[in-house]
């Protein structure tokens, strides 16, 4: 792996698992430092960090516990963050949650913690990491968006409100900076294959009475022509390509990785 990202630093929020962790893993192996966050069972915030670390050159990445749904922790995140690292060169928001329900029956509780830390999570980290990346001349933020910040489903009313924020967020970032060193970008997976979503596939099979692999097929992945998984990969390369050389005038786009969903 080229080390391109040498003397950068990242925090990347929600990375514990899935595709945060892919992208910080990347990230690092071409040469970054990265602080993680997120939740999850200790024994995988542990796994977590000794990868990332190891792909650092030894010992444990640094890691952030900041419950994201307060605006006080996610300052404190930052602040951690550029005394662990030196900076925050790239800043990676992630962090996400999911809840599927009627308007009409939407928990109301359920719609304020996905605001909460599927959108504005973004705007408290963006605002606390954007001087000091204007102090050293050089940023990078990246919003992880969703096809749903772009086109809308039923049953997701949070989901979709929130990512549709977050993509309209990175714009206005976007212009904001234009005439800076510092980009913001949004990507927009489609489905992508993790562990959470895989095991999506199952409850629908037996919901239908039909296989797996149509299950995932003609329910799960109905809305992505390719009719295949994202991989986090695929993510995790886009997020590398923004933060590299050459992506300096990729500044308020949002990039679709969605199998063709976008298209049809």
């Amino acid at each position: 792996m080229e080390r391109i990202l040498t003397g950068r630093s990242a925090l990347v929020t929600g990375s514990t698992s899935g595709i945060g962790l892919g992208i910080a893993l990347l990230l690092a192996e071409s040469g970054a430092k990265v602080m993680l966050n997120g939740m999850g069972k200790a024994e995988d915030i542990a796994a977590a960090r000794a990868k990332v670390g190891a792909a650092m050159g030894g010992g444990d990445a640094p890691y952030s516990a900041a419950d994201l749904s307060k605006p006080a922790g996610v300052r404190a995140m930052v602040a951690e963050a550029e005394a662990a690292l030196g900076g925050v060169d790239i800043l990676v928001n992630n962090a996400g949650i999911q809840f599927v329900s009627p308007v009409e029956d939407f928990p109301e509780e359920k719609w304020d913690a996905i605001i909460a830390i599927n959108m504005s999570s973004n705007f408290h980290a963006i605002r606390a990491a954007l001087p000091g990346m204007k102090a050293r001349g050089w940023g990078r933020i990246i919003n992880i968006a969703s096809a749903h910040g772009l086109v809308a489903s039923p049953y997701k009313v949070a989901y979709v409100a929130a990512k549709h924020g977050v993509v309209g967020m990175t714009k206005v970032v976007a212009l904001e900076i234009a005439e800076t060193p510092i980009t913001c970008n949004a990507i927009c997976p489609g489905f992508v294959r993790t562990p959470l979503a895989e095991a999506q596939v199952k409850p629908l099979a037996d919901k239908f009475g039909i296989s797996e692999e149509a299950a995932l097929r003609d329910h799960l992945l109905v809305k992505q022509p390719s009719r295949r998984w994202i991989e986090v990969e695929d993510i995790a390369r886009m997020a590398l390509y923004l933060c590299g050389p050459g992506s300096g005038a990729v500044n308020g786009a949002a990039l679709s990785i969605d199998g063709g969903w976008l298209a049809a």
